[in-house]
């Protein structure tokens, strides 16, 4: 496990830099998850560190495999000194943490919700999980192993989660897509859906 999460480690500080913070949460019955932060520019990234020890398992499998399964990682992209999104440390590893917590399997075109404002003040409760692959690649273990993949989450409002619920993961990325919109703004106010 310490061997993996060193290697997600280096692929991150690799494609964003060196963090500029660190913060780290227990769950009771859970390995830690640390969420790093880097700055570049005027935006901050925050990635988890830790989701990825272990294989994210079917709820529904009698025994969970040790070795094989998807393994992840979540990384938030906003603009910095518009709103306190520092605070989004902590839901974010909860987030982290739903694979266990949860026994939920965390894929592109799901939603995961923390039930609260993602920071003071946010219009945001839950996130969208997008494709891997731009930001960060994937990290390759060593076989039976499956791949890190670094999954992207963009903050949705309640009325676009709504949305999405109804029209799927891809109406709502080509809306926003097709509307202009700044998903790395965090004041950013929901996507016109009419």
């Amino acid at each position: 496990m310490a061997e993996i999460l060193a290697l997600v480690e280096d692929r991150l500080r690799t494609a964003f830099g060196e963090p500029d913070a660190r913060a780290a949460v227990t769950f009771l019955g859970t390995d830690r998850i640390e969420v790093l932060r880097f700055a570049e520019g005027d935006l901050l990234r925050y990635a988890t560190l830790g989701m990825s020890a272990h294989p994210m398992t079917d709820p529904t499998a009698v025994v969970a495999d040790p070795v094989r399964g998807p393994r992840a990682e979540l990384v938030l992209t906003v603009r910095g000194g518009l709103a306190p999104t520092d605070r989004l440390l902590r839901p974010l590893a909860v987030l982290g943490a739903s694979p266990v917590v949860e026994g939920l399997i965390v894929a592109p075109g799901a939603s995961l919700d923390v039930g609260e404002p993602l920071w003071e003040g946010a219009p945001f409760t839950s996130v969208l999980v997008a494709e891997p692959g731009g930001l960060v690649s994937d990290l390759e273990l060593d076989e039976p192993m499956d791949p890190v993949h670094f999954l992207p989450l963009l903050p949705m409002t309640a009325n676009e989660a709504a949305w999405k619920r109804v029209h799927g993961a891809a109406a709502l990325q080509e809306r926003w897509l097709a509307r202009g919109t700044d998903l790395r703004d965090p004041l950013r106010s929901a996507v016109a859906l009419d």
